[in-house]
C-alpha cells in the first residue's frame, strides 16, 4: 500500500513524462497532476513536440496560478516547468 503524499517539500520539482501516457489519457493525467501541485512546487514535463493546445487549455483552466516555463524546446524535445504561485 503505498503512503500519499504529503506536500512536505515545497520548492520540490516532480518529473512529468507525457511520453510515456497514453494519448487519449494525456490531459486528464497533466490536469490531474497539475492539480495536485501545492504553492511553490513545480512539474517539470517532457514531451516529443511543443503541446500549444495544452498550454492555452492551462492558461484558461489555471489562470496566473501556474506559471509556464520553458526548460528546453528544440525539435523533438520539450520541457516545461509548471510551477504554481
Amino acid at each position: 500500500m503505498s503512503q500519499p503524499h504529503l506536500h512536505l517539500s515545497p520548492d520540490t520539482i516532480y518529473p512529468f513524462d507525457a511520453r510515456g501516457v497514453a494519448k487519449r489519457f494525456r490531459h486528464a493525467a497533466i490536469f490531474g497532476a497539475l492539480d495536485t501541485l501545492q504553492q511553490g512546487e513545480t512539474m517539470r514535463f517532457a514531451n516529443d513536440h511543443d503541446p500549444l493546445p495544452l498550454l492555452s487549455q492551462i492558461a484558461q483552466r489555471y489562470g496566473d496560478r501556474i506559471a509556464i516555463e520553458y526548460q528546453q524546446r528544440e525539435p523533438g524535445t520539450i520541457v516545461i516547468d509548471f510551477s504554481v504561485r
